[in-house]
């Protein structure tokens, strides 16, 4: 029977080996017999760690920062990243996703830019806050979705006597790491101070269903604002499909919609994936794993969330991230609506893709 034991080695071969690999070491190469485990891990084994943060603590601190750092140029925004402990200081919640809290005191403007990162911005409460994208003006509501693609020049104005915070997403992590990120500045002045109910991009590619033949048809939405009214309607005729015996939801109890493209049916951005989630009373999913990361808000209601061995009780406006291959598992009595947004459209873009799900019952 031949012997699964690596054959023993003499005092002159491993000098030998030695010099080998401080040869190795001279030439800046490592052997991969050394490092596959590191290199080829048997599943995803993610530097960044389960972590909430809870907007009880978040928008306190970015009130704070309101009354200490002015918005302008230089700094820009008063954004605030969300820090993962596993991802050594850098202010990334995961190795592809940026988060942030943002804040804009009463009458403020942060002024023009533009980037090649994707941004998004989900408002959790408040209104009176208008983002100008391209010279557009789009209004932001509670429980909207405002985009900001790739190189759209953007700015910020609040209308209002009372200050006002969102989160905004971007892929800074990702664009920093394949190092394909570029910066300019645009005006000092906004481009306009207009306050339009309904912004022009909506006029033209907010109708379900309808795609105006005329227009261009970009790889990000050209739709700059999914208003929380039809999100809303979309998720409650999920869950009274169900209770009706009909089709429509992603298991019992737990209705999802995904923000898309209307140009083309994909993805609202081509780098993160942004969804809205709707769990009835009474509801506890199935645990899930999926290659790949996202950040999750609740937008409201409470329950308690599993990530990985992490538990945690949430509660509007809190946030988490969940780390590569980490089981995921929500479980509500009084029901909530959370926000989710990821790098799912990078993973499949590059085929990496895989999702296992496990019963809990």
């Amino acid at each position: 029977m031949a012997s699964s034991q690596l054959p023993e080695i003499t005092c002159t071969e491993q000098a030998q080996l030695e010099e080998l690999y401080a040869a190795f070491d001279a030439a800046h190469m490592k052997p991969l017999w050394t490092e596959i485990g590191g290199l080829m891990p048997t599943t995803p084994q993610p530097d960044s760690v389960p972590m909430l943060w809870r907007w009880s603590s978040l928008l306190p601190l970015a009130e704070r920062a309101g009354e200490l750092v002015p918005v302008g140029r230089g700094g820009e925004r008063r954004a605030i990243a969300l820090v993962n402990p596993g991802l050594s200081g850098a202010p990334y919640a995961t190795p592809t996703l940026w988060a942030a809290i943002q804040y804009l005191g009463p009458r403020e403007e942060a002024p023009a830019h533009r980037h090649t990162q994707s941004a998004f911005r989900f408002v959790v409460e408040g209104e009176g806050v208008w983002t100008n994208v391209e010279g557009d003006p789009v209004a932001m509501q509670r429980g909207d979705l405002l985009l900001t693609p790739g190189m759209h020049f953007h700015e910020h104005h609040n209308t209002t006597d009372h200050a006002m915070a969102w989160i905004d997403g971007l892929d800074i992590p990702l664009v920093r790491t394949i190092d394909a990120g570029f910066f300019e500045f645009g005006p000092d002045e906004l481009a306009t101070k207009e306050t339009p109910e309904v912004s022009r991009n909506e006029r033209l590619w907010g109708h379900p269903g309808l795609t105006p033949v005329g227009a261009p048809t970009p790889k990000a939405s050209p739709l700059m604002a999914y208003r929380w009214e039809h999100t809303d309607a979309a998720l409650g005729a999920q869950l009274e499909l169900e209770r009706e015996g009909r089709p429509g939801v992603v298991e019992p109890g737990h209705a999802v919609v995904r923000f898309t493209n209307p140009a083309t049916a994909g993805d609202c951005l081509t780098t993160m994936r942004c969804e809205m989630h709707r769990l009835r009373a009474g509801t506890s999913t199935a645990l899930t794993r999926t290659a790949g990361s996202s950040v999750w808000q609740i937008f409201e209601g409470a329950g308690v969330v599993t990530v990985g061995d992490a538990r945690y009780e949430v509660g509007t406006g809190d946030l988490f991230c969940v780390p590569s291959w980490a089981g995921l598992a929500f479980d509500t009595d009084a029901g909530l609506d959370a926000f989710r947004f990821s790098d799912d459209p990078v993973v499949e873009a590059l085929g990496l893709a895989r999702t296992a799900h496990e019963d809990r019952s």
